[in-house]
Parts: C-alpha cells; structure tokens; sequence
C-alpha cells in the first residue's frame, strides 16, 4: 500500500494523482455495449436468449414458481432468518423515509400544490452468475416498496441455469412477482424496451459490472436509471491511538475483497498505529479466499496516510468524498460539522462498514468514484416522481403579470408575455 505524509510539501499533488489515476482507470474500463442493446430492441427474447446462452451457460429467461420454492427449500434456516432480520430493519428504517405533499396558498389567493407518486414500474438488478446476493435484493426492492411502486421486476443471471437461492428468497420475502434470469447488457435492454416475454419498465435501478453500468448509461433516457451509478467500493477509515490496529485491518482488508479496483484509505495521526495497521493487513490477507482480489486492490489503490490534524483530515476526506466513511476515533463528533462529502459515515470503534452492509437498516447503495460530491444513496425518493399543481386567482395573474411581461420581452419569449397580457386585459 501507498504511504503518504502530509508533511511532504508535494503531499495534495500526489494524493489529487492517485485519486485522478483511479478515476480514470475506471472510466477507461468503460464498454461499448451499443450492438448487443440494438440486437435486443430489434429481435427481443431470441437475442436475449442467445447472450443468456452464450455468458451465463443459461438457456430459460423465466424460472418457473415450482422450480423458485423448490431452490428456496434448500436454504439453510439461518440463513433465511438472516434474511427476515434485515428485511424488517431496512423496511423499518425506509418507512421514515416518506414524504409530504406540499401544500401553499400565498397572501393573492394563488394556490400550489407538489404532490409525491410512485413511479409505475422499476427493475432492479441483482448481480448474480458466480456471485450471490441477496442484501442487494433487499436495499433496492424494499425502498420501492414503501414508496408504494406497483411492478417490481427483478433481473438476475443465473449459473449454468441455475438463481441462488437465497436472492429467489430476498425476492419472495418482498413479494416480486416477475423474476427473471438474465443478466447484462441484453437485460438491461430488455427491461428498458421490453420484450414478448418481459414487459419494459420505467426505471432500472440497481449495482452490476462495467457492462450493466455501460447498459444503463446507454438507455437513460428511454428509461430512467438510479441517481448515481455504483462502481468499485470504497472506504476511508480514520483512527486514533486508542484504535484497535487488528479492527482497522480487517475493516480495510474486507472492503479490498470486493473487487480489484476497490479502494481502501487509512487516515491517521499516530504513525505507529498505521505501522501496526500494516502488518495486520499482511496477517489478514493470507486468511480470505479472495486473497488476489484483496491484494491486488490494496496495492493498486490501497493508501496509509498520516495527517497531523483534524482540520486537514477533514479536508482530505471532503476531497475523497468515499463511499463509507468509518470515524474509529474518540472524538468523532468534532469531525461531524465539517464533512459534506460522504455516502455513509460510520462513527466510533464498533460501527463498521460491513454492519451497513447488511442488517442495520441502511441502504448500501450508495455514491462512488468522488461522486458524493453532489449524489447520494438510494432512498424512497428514488422511487418518488413529483407533480406541481398551479392555480392562479384573478388577483394573483393581476398583481404578479407585468413582473412576468417585463422579464418575457426581455428573454426575447414575446409570446409568453402576450398570453399573460391577454388575460390582464380580458374583462
């Protein structure tokens, strides 16, 4: 891992060239996935049929309900009760996250009205193939679901033909009724413009590799995606001398396990804490299975940094603006007031990144690569779409028209002005 100090006088300069190297790696990595969405709109379940075949060794789109509770009654019960647990934490927390409708009536009679709806339809994506994931069923459905969205649709790759059971399980415990095996780009086309066997949605949401990402991106605007669009985790974990070097470690090096171009950053004012923190992470990495993913994300973008005060730690954290944030620190509440960038921040020695994850209540979807700059996770709101409704009295078109008029006619927009001034005149 890198090591940086802030007392070198080059030390902003290198770190902005270490973020900006990460940063362009991925979007260097970004694909052309133009073809294979044309291939779907034009000749639907047969071109998503032949990719299925051809990436995932899967050769049915819809996985039948005998064959969902069949793999469902394979699942071990801890892992269901695992399941349920975070099911009523997510939902409990999302609850709160309703909104109100608005409603104003200014001193000239004029009313507004901003009122809240769910949106129709939405797909979430579920990674799948290899990997499973049933916390991501949960984080995306169930936000949807207390937003009060009618048709959720769940696309998920199969292995050789095969769902996991435990996402087919996430999915029943949110009551989805179309389920369906794919994944990809040729998924992401189908939900966006439909198909004889998937009927499209109005918005895709949801985390997946490069080729999803490029999918999205590709069809926003005949469809909607999600705010921001998850890449490679991130964290930045911040410690103090009384941290626990062996905690810190295992925080850094379960984040490195995600993917090869995840980040981990260590902030600290205690340089011998981060010696400690070092070799821990060497001791630790020998003990995952996916020790060559962890490693090779530590030593591409793995960075100790030592910062000398509280000032300056929240700059650069500010600067980073990551996706989890950890104040393993004692005096994490002087932090508080002066970050703004961040898309979870976990405070004191037992709030870890990995708890988020799952069961807390938290959503884990949530902005990266710098971007909680100006984004923020998913949430209900994601699911909301907005109507206003203008009523304007006599007195009110009267009274507040010529201030319209004048800054019409000087816009160049005549006819705007003329469609009020008619109105002013009308006896």
């Amino acid at each position: 891992m890198k090591i940086l100090d802030v007392n070198n006088k080059n030390f902003n300069k290198i770190l902005s060239e270490l973020l900006a190297k990460r940063k362009e790696k991925i979007k260097n990595n970004a694909v052309s996935v133009k073809s294979i969405i044309r291939d779907v709109k034009k000749n639907g379940d047969k071109a998503l049929l032949k990719y299925e075949k051809k990436f995932n060794k899967n050769y049915k789109i819809i996985p039948s309900s005998k064959n969902i509770s069949k793999s469902i009654a394979t699942l071990d019960k801890k892992v269901k009760k695992a399941i349920d647990l975070a099911y009523d934490r997510i939902y409990k927390f999302h609850s709160l996250q309703r909104t109100n409708n608005i409603s104003y009536t200014d001193n000239l009679k004029n009313r507004l009205n901003y009122k809240y709806f769910p949106i129709d339809s939405v797909a979430i994506y579920v990674p799948g193939s290899k990997a499973s994931y049933p916390s991501s069923v949960l984080m995306n459905a169930i936000p949807a679901i207390v937003a009060g969205v009618k048709r959720i649709v769940m696309i998920n790759p199969a292995y050789k033909g095969k769902q996991n059971p435990a996402v087919l399980y996430a999915a029943r415990k949110c009551k989805i009724k179309e389920i369906y095996s794919v994944g990809g780009p040729s998924a992401i086309a189908a939900a966006a413009y439909g198909t004889k066997k998937i009927k499209k949605v109005n918005k895709i949401v949801g985390p997946g590799n490069v080729f999803v990402a490029a999918a999205k991106k590709e069809v926003f605007g005949d469809v909607g995606i999600d705010g921001m669009i998850a890449g490679p985790s991130e964290i930045t974990v911040v410690c103090d001398e009384l941290s626990n070097p062996e905690w810190v470690a295992s925080d850094l090096v379960g984040q490195a396990e995600h993917d090869i171009n995840a980040q981990c950053i260590l902030i600290s004012k205690d340089k011998n804490l981060i010696k400690k923190v070092k070799i821990e992470i060497s001791n630790q990495l020998e003990k995952i299975p996916r020790i060559l993913i962890a490693r090779k994300s530590l030593r591409n973008n793995g960075i100790l940094m030592y910062i000398n005060s509280d000032k300056k730690i929240a700059q650069v954290i500010n600067e980073i603006a990551p996706e989890h944030l950890e104040l393993n620190i004692k005096n994490y509440k002087s932090f508080l007031p002066r970050i703004k960038n961040a898309g979870s921040i976990c405070l004191g020695k037992y709030a870890v990144m990995a708890m988020t994850d799952y069961n807390i209540g938290s959503n884990h979807v949530l902005p990266t690569n710098g971007s909680a700059k100006y984004s923020s996770g998913i949430s209900v709101n994601e699911f909301y779409k907005r109507i206003s409704y203008i009523n304007i009295s006599k007195k009110g078109i009267e009274s507040l028209g010529p201030s319209v008029i004048t800054l019409a006619n000087y816009e160049g927009l005549v006819g705007h002005a003329h469609s009020i001034i008619k109105r002013i005149r009308r006896k």
